[in-house]
């Protein structure tokens, strides 16, 4: 599933928040210092919000990348370049297909940012934990 911003989704399934909070309110008042409380949120599947923010996160190694600069340097001067220097670069090329093959191979991480109908705000989180209904988007955002 491809997520974008102002889509309508829906979670799939009861989701379970927990973690230390950070207090934006003064912390020598009655709730005690900043960060000391410790939360848990539930949401219910089928709590439904908008996609505010899509982020593709591209987990590419140095070695991928290196090799899509080097065939991509090999595909365009190859054809004119001294028989050694060809030899050199087409066997770095195929030293690095490894790294290459690995990196495609790997599903693309994407997040999502939803701003709930109840308010509340899911930031990072990983598309599939939501359902999305095509033929319901959102004016705004």
């Amino acid at each position: 599933m491809t997520l974008q911003e102002g889509l309508r989704v829906r979670l799939a399934g009861d989701t379970r928040l927990t973690d230390w909070v950070a207090m934006t309110e003064d912390p020598t008042g009655p709730a005690g210092p900043a960060g000391a409380v410790a939360g848990s949120l539930s949401l219910a599947a089928g709590t439904e919000g908008t996609v505010v923010r899509v982020v593709e996160h591209d987990r590419q190694t140095e070695g991928s990348r290196e090799y899509e600069r080097l065939k991509s340097l090999l595909d365009a001067y190859g054809a004119g370049m001294p028989a050694e220097s060809r030899k050199q670069l087409e066997e770095k090329v195929a030293g690095l297909e490894p790294a290459w093959t690995a990196y495609r191979a790997e599903p693309l991480r994407v997040t999502v940012r939803v701003r709930f109908d109840n308010g509340f705000i899911l930031d990072d989180a990983r598309e599939d934990l939501f359902d999305s209904d095509p033929d319901y988007e959102s004016d705004s955002v």
